[in-house]
C-alpha cells in the first residue's frame, strides 16, 4: 500500500477555536456569512476534503484485498452485512441511499463472486434475505483485521484518550450527517 504524506498547514494559535484573541467570546454571527469565511470552517473542510479522498481510497484497496473484482461500493455492503445479519434488497438500498437498479447489480456483482447468497424471507416468500457466505465472511474478516492491525499501528503515539474522542467526534458527526 502506497501511503502519501499529505498535510494541512495548522490554524495558526489565534485561528483555533477556545485560543487565541478572542478565546470564550461569541461573535453571534453565521461563520458562513459575508465576506471572510471562518478560518476553523475552512481548516475543517479542508481536512473532511482530505478525509474523504483517502476513505474513497483505502476502501478501494479493501475491497481488492477481499477479492480483485470487488468494486470499492460493494464493500460497504459486505460491512453492512457483516454488521447487521441477513436483510432485504430494498433496505440496503435505502440504507445507502442508491436506487433498486444500482443495488441489484452490486449484489448481483457480489454473488457472481460468491461472497453473498440470497435466501428466502421467512416473513415473505416473495422477498430474499441477502446474507455474507462463509467464504465472504473469512476474506472480509482478514481484511477488516489487518485494516484494525494499521490504525493500531498508526496511532500507536496517541493515548487512548485521545483515540476515543476522535471515535466520540467522528460518532456525532456521522449522527447529524443523518439527520
Amino acid at each position: 500500500m502506497q501511503e502519501t504524506h499529505e498535510t494541512s498547514a495548522p490554524l495558526p494559535e489565534e485561528d483555533v477555536p477556545g485560543r487565541g484573541a478572542d478565546a470564550g467570546t461569541d461573535t453571534g454571527t453565521d461563520p458562513c456569512e459575508g465576506p471572510a469565511v471562518d478560518p476553523a470552517f475552512l481548516a475543517l473542510e479542508r481536512e473532511l476534503a482530505v478525509f474523504l479522498r483517502r476513505a474513497r481510497a483505502s476502501s478501494g484497496e479493501m475491497a481488492r484485498e477481499v477479492h480483485p473484482d470487488l468494486e470499492p461500493a460493494a464493500y460497504g455492503l459486505l460491512v453492512r452485512l457483516e454488521e447487521s445479519g441477513p436483510q432485504r434488497a430494498t433496505d440496503l438500498a435505502g440504507y445507502f441511499g442508491v436506487g433498486k437498479a444500482t443495488m441489484s447489480r452490486q449484489l448481483r456483482a457480489l454473488g457472481d463472486l460468491g461472497l453473498i447468497a440470497r435466501d428466502p424471507d421467512p416473513a415473505d416468500g416473495r422477498a430474499a434475505l441477502i446474507r455474507i457466505t462463509a467464504e465472504g465472511r473469512e476474506r472480509f474478516t482478514r481484511v477488516r483485521d489487518a485494516r484494525r492491525a494499521q490504525y493500531i499501528r498508526k496511532f500507536a503515539d496517541w493515548n487512548r484518550m485521545e483515540v476515543a474522542e476522535l471515535a466520540r467526534l467522528l460518532h456525532q458527526l456521522n449522527e447529524r450527517a443523518e439527520a
